[in-house]
Order: C-alpha cells, then sequence, then structure tokens
C-alpha cells in the first residue's frame, strides 16, 4: 500500500479540511486576532490532521501488507479469512466479516457439487458393474454357438467391455488411494493378465507376441497395473500394421527400478506428437485415421494412473516404425517417482 495511493483516497478530506482552515482563519481575522494566535491554530490543525493521517496508514499498511503475504503463501486461497487477524480499524473488520461469508458461501457450493459428483460417480460405478453381466451372458451364448457371424459380434463386444472398464477406471481415477493396495506382485502376472483380455483380439489381428525376462518382482496394485498396461496393448493392436504384426514386452532392472518395455512395429507417431500423447482429448493424425476412432483418454489415463500410484511412463515413437512405451515399477514399497 503506497502513500501515495492513501493520500490520493483522502484528498476530499483534506481539501475539506484545508477549506475548514481557510475559514476559522478568515473568522479569526474579522475578530482581529493577532497574527502569531492565527498561525498557530492553522499549523496545529494542519499537525493533527498529519499525524491522524500517519496512524490510520500505518494500521492500514501492516494489515493490507500481511493480508497479501498470507494470500502469497497460502495455497487455498479461500481460507484467507481463517487465518487473518481482525483488524483495529473498521473497514478492514467488515472486510474481514465479507471474506468469512464469502468463504463460507464458497465452501458450501463446493460441498454441495462434489456431493452431486460422488452421486453421480457411484450411479456410473454401479450402471458399470450391472452392464457387465449381459455382456458375459452374451459372451457365453457366442461360446456356444460359434458360427463366423458371432465371432464378429464377440470382437465387439470385446471392444464394449473394454469401454465400459475405462469408464470405470476414469470414474475413479480422481481417489485411487481409496481403492488400490501396494503389494509385491510377480511383473508375468501383470503382462498375463493384461494378454488373457485381449486373447481375442490378438488371435483375430494375427498379432505375434514375444516375451521375455518377465520373471521380475515389483510393488504396485496389480489391478491397476493390468487396466494401465491392457490400454497399451490396445492401443499397439489397433495402430498395428496391416500385416507382420507384433508386439514384444520385456523388462529390464535398473538400480530400485524395474522397467517393463511393450514393443510394436506398428504405424508409429509424428515426431511432433509424441509430447502430446498423454493429454486428455488428444488424438493426432492417427487417431483421425479411418477406422481408428480414438478417443484420446486412453494414454491420458495411463499417465494420470501412474502418477496416482508412483509409476513412471514413458513413450517414444517413429513415424511408420513402431512405437515402445516403458513402464516404470519400483522393486521396493518406498520408492517414488516424480
Amino acid at each position: 500500500m503506497k502513500f501515495s495511493y492513501f493520500i490520493k483516497d483522502k484528498i476530499l478530506l483534506i481539501v475539506m479540511t484545508l477549506l475548514a482552515i481557510i475559514s476559522i482563519e478568515i473568522l479569526l481575522l474579522v475578530y482581529q486576532i493577532d497574527f502569531i494566535p492565527r498561525l498557530y491554530t492553522a499549523v496545529i490543525l494542519i499537525i493533527v490532521l498529519g499525524i491522524a493521517f500517519i496512524i490510520e496508514y500505518r494500521k492500514k499498511k501492516t494489515f493490507y501488507q500481511e493480508l497479501k503475504n498470507n494470500l502469497r503463501e497460502l495455497n487455498e486461497k479461500y481460507l484467507i479469512s481463517e487465518i487473518i487477524k481482525t483488524p483495529d480499524f473498521y473497514e478492514g473488520k467488515i472486510l474481514k466479516e465479507i471474506l468469512q461469508e464469502t468463504g463460507k458461501s464458497m465452501l458450501e457450493n463446493v460441498n454441495y457439487y462434489k456431493h452431486i459428483q460422488e452421486d453421480y460417480k457411484e450411479y456410473i460405478e454401479l450402471w458399470i458393474h450391472e452392464i457387465k453381466i449381459p455382456i458375459a451372458t452374451s459372451k457365453m451364448i457366442i461360446e456356444n454357438n460359434k458360427t463366423k457371424w458371432t465371432k464378429s459380434i464377440e470382437e465387439e463386444l470385446d471392444k464394449v467391455e473394454n469401454y465400459t472398464e475405462q469408464a470405470l477406471y476414469y470414474a475413479r481415477s480422481n481417489a485411487v488411494e481409496k481403492d488400490y493396495i501396494i503389494t509385491k506382485t510377480n511383473l508375468k502376472e501383470i503382462v498375463n493378465n493384461a494378454i488373457l483380455k485381449n486373447k481375442s483380439t490378438l488371435l483375430n489381428s494375427k498379432v505375434i507376441l514375444e516375451l521375455n525376462d518377465l520373471e521380475k518382482e515389483v510393488y504396485t496394485d496389480s489391478k491397476w497395473a493390468t487396466f494401465i498396461l491392457n490400454q497399451i496393448i490396445q492401443n499397439s493392436i489397433k495402430y498395428a500394421r496391416d500385416d507382420n504384426k507384433k508386439i514384444e514386452l520385456f523388462a529390464r532392472e535398473k538400480n530400485d527400478k524395474v522397467i517393463l518395455y511393450i514393443k510394436d512395429n506398428g504405424i508409429g507417431i509424428k515426431k511432433g506428437e509424441i509430447t502430446r500423447v498423454f493429454e486428455k482429448g488428444f488424438t493426432g493424425d492417427n487417431g483421425r485415421l479411418m477406422g481408428k476412432k480414438s478417443t484420446g483418454i486412453g494414454l491420458y489415463l495411463c499417465k494420470k494412473l501412474c502418477d496416482r500410484l508412483g509409476l513412471g511412463i514413458e513413450l517414444n515413437s517413429e513415424k511408420d516404425k513402431g512405437t515402445e512405451v516403458r513402464l516404470i515399477f519400483p522393486k521396493n514399497s518406498y520408492t517414488n517417482f516424480q
């Protein structure tokens, strides 16, 4: 708070005070009061006014400076009214009351919409669990009635099941900590579970799988890790070449990490798009290809879940040569990835 701004704000009071002093001086002159008493009266009034201004300025400057400093250091800005001291001037007290009422109203609104969001999330999760029943039933019917037509229907049902699972994990992605358990897990089991989920698509697409050096122990939640790997494998299948399709999975140990490599020889990604593949809704040129129908959610969700689970995820790709994704797991329960 600059003193010049404070004086500008008080300009009307200053003008009125000067007019009052001039009026008093004229009145004293009319009554033929000597010059010294008149000068003394004017000087005293100006000094008193100046002292009052300085005291008020110091009070307000201290309060507003502390307010700005607290606001700058506070992460949750809306809590500012809870940490500032009650000032000893009336305007400051009014401001604090307004901030308190505003903060209270904001918290009530946040809680209201949070409740709505939780209700919607619960409904989505319930709906997904319910829709899994007719999907599973349909697959059982297809299994007992194998034809070239039911084979195509099964492929589409696999896609529906994948999208419903993606929706479920997306709904839970903001509260992963409520639904995961970090345990010592065999990496090969995670890979096998992900491959099993894509068994039909891999067979129908005639993709060659190469699995090597996967007998590694890592610390993670196997359910969430399987989902992440499942999304990556599905991308490799979706953007595979028309012939000689191959996906290679292998692991390497490095210091306190185990790195799972998922390499394919698919159509790859343009150099300028690699840095954006984890952005929500980003599809790039590949996502606009006929028949691919990318949503731009898969890799975004993978990155979000990896961050929540303390896993690392990296991607390298070259146009028309293939893509390599690296999932980085901790070898112990104390490792954190930034």
